[in-house]
């Protein structure tokens, strides 16, 4: 069995509420790419990609036929990838209330350490 390079945290039930109320095949498809970020050095940008603008803010990416979710994440100590919110993404640009809402969740899981 593989060493995972990662571990993945959950902060607070966001994720765990999102990804509850997905399709089966679109958490299919979020399950292989936490299984990339857990398991594989270098993620494909595809799957993982920096916010521009943010401090350490990260989208996981993820499309099911038209379909496009996103999560977010960052890293605490380099590899502890730390999970917030998630949604349905409908429009080109990422909804800033989500950012926001990712960005509020990290400045309280590094004030709360």
């Amino acid at each position: 069995m593989e060493e995972p390079v990662r571990k993945l945290f959950f902060f607070k039930n966001y994720f765990r509420e999102f990804f509850g109320e997905l399709p089966p095949k679109v958490r299919e498809k979020f399950g292989y790419v936490l299984h990339l970020l857990e398991y594989v050095e270098r993620v494909p940008e595809k799957f993982l990609k920096h916010i521009e603008g943010s401090k350490g803010l990260y989208e996981i990416r993820v499309e099911v036929g038209s379909d496009i979710y996103r999560a977010f994440c960052f890293f605490d100590k380099g590899r502890l990838v730390i999970l917030v919110n998630g949604f349905q993404k409908k429009s080109q640009k990422t909804p800033k209330n989500e950012i926001e809402l990712a960005e509020r969740l990290m400045k309280e899981y590094f004030d709360n350490k």
